[in-house]
């Protein structure tokens, strides 16, 4: 079809055809921007956690000043909690993967380095590999003589005597890449502190950081066998098979608060709840976009819908002169589908050199990666099918019109 007559067409109609374009162009910038965010909300909340997560459960007291014989304190529970039937291994840790505040550790591989090389987790664990059922991929697991009370570490560093380190350490296998890359990590020394050295034992397949807001860093994380004792900041866990977790939970709680009336349980929860409370601001998030993205489709094909329809009234008598000179009702279908898919073309080009600002915009006041060249598209196609569909109606209209009717009107 010649579009030359289309283009003349429109120049006539120069303000409702810019406010079209302007609207389709805002749209397809949200659309491009939106489908990404959404995108990355959902890699987010797909971020992998490297442990049993439907065989885990969390006990955790309620903040109490820590009793002087802290470590004999926890033995003692772990070791109840280790009678119950159903329980498969039990733990102690500081944080969990996706659990809220995160423990974190400048790691440097120098004691005498100005600069910290990066931050990765620091799990202060107890029989964390079995509980977590961590992969482990190189090395050996923490043995019971590597792990050294948490006062006994604190006055080391605080007298400067290095007693007991370097300390074994495991590490994710992230970790391992990004600080020795093609290289075997074990035997490796790394430092938190210029007088905090550690070697490295063994390197677990994945585990992610309490708080992994950043995907490219998430999976940093370090465990240090140091015992912490049963106070605030230690959570029990106890993993067990997915059907027994609640019965095994009960029994759990019922058996420590036996072993020590005083004690006040302030959480317990199995880790899928964990997770799905750490990711509910994501899937909140992605639900609004979703909906943002659809009302403007919406009110966008309304636009094309009411403009098509205006100028379908306004050009019956052009329509039936068409159709009495011979056009079908297939050519003046094709016209109006036609000149819809230019105007939806203007307004696409507009809209992914905005969409590609606003992008840029996003990354410098938000640290949203850059929006990738492909999901450009998508706002086309999008706007395209949409441009398409909201016109058929009013070009069926047109293609209805009688050529009789028409010309008995000039």
């Amino acid at each position: 079809m010649d579009i030359l007559p289309i283009l003349a067409t429109l120049r006539r109609h120069k303000v409702i055809l810019w406010l079209l374009v302007l609207e389709i162009a805002l749209t397809c910038a949200i659309v491009c921007d939106g489908v990404f965010l959404v995108t990355q909300r959902l890699q987010r909340m797909d971020m992998p956690s490297g442990i049993a997560e439907h065989e885990l459960l969390q006990i955790q007291q309620a903040p109490i000043a820590p009793p002087p014989d802290r470590y004999a304190r926890a033995q003692e529970d772990l070791a109840i909690l280790r009678q119950i039937p159903g329980v498969l291994a039990v733990g102690m840790s500081n944080q969990l993967p996706f659990g809220g505040p995160s423990s974190n550790g400048n790691v440097m591989l120098s004691p005498t380095q100005p600069h910290p090389t990066l931050s990765a987790a620091e799990y202060f664990s107890e029989n964390l590999v079995p509980t977590f059922g961590l992969h482990l991929v190189a090395g050996r697991a923490l043995e019971s003589d590597d792990y050294i009370d948490a006062d006994t570490v604190l006055k080391s560093l605080a007298d400067g005597s290095g007693k007991g380190f370097p300390m074994p350490m495991l590490i994710s296998q992230a970790l391992a890449t990004r600080l020795w890359p093609q290289q075997s990590p074990l035997g490796k020394l790394l430092w938190l502190a210029p007088k905090a050295s550690f070697r490295v034992v063994g390197v677990v397949a994945t585990l992610a950081r309490a708080n992994a807001y950043n995907t490219a860093t998430a999976q940093y994380s370090m465990i240090i066998p140091v015992h912490m004792g049963a106070d605030k900041d230690q959570s029990y866990l106890v993993r067990t098979r997915p059907l027994d977790r609640q019965r095994v939970l009960a029994a759990a709680v019922t058996a420590l608060e036996h072993a020590d009336p005083a004690r006040v349980i302030s959480h317990t929860r199995t880790y899928d709840e964990i997770r799905s409370d750490y990711f509910q601001d994501d899937r909140a998030m992605a639900a609004i976009l979703v909906g943002v993205i659809a009302a403007v489709l919406l009110v966008t094909g309304m636009g094309i819908v009411g403009l098509a329809s205006f100028w379908v009234a306004q050009r019956r008598k052009q329509i039936g002169i068409r159709r009495a000179l011979g056009a079908t009702r297939t050519d003046i279908l094709r016209y109006f589908q036609t000149e819809n898919f230019l105007i939806v073309s203007f307004g696409i080009v507009a809209g992914m050199a905005l969409a590609y600002g606003l992008s840029l915009l996003l990354m410098a006041h938000y640290e949203i990666p850059r929006l990738p060249l492909s999901y450009l598209p998508v706002g086309a196609v999008a706007l395209w099918v949409i441009g398409q569909l909201a016109v058929l109606g009013p070009a069926m209209r047109a293609a209805a019109v009688p050529p009789v009717v028409a010309t008995r009107s000039v």
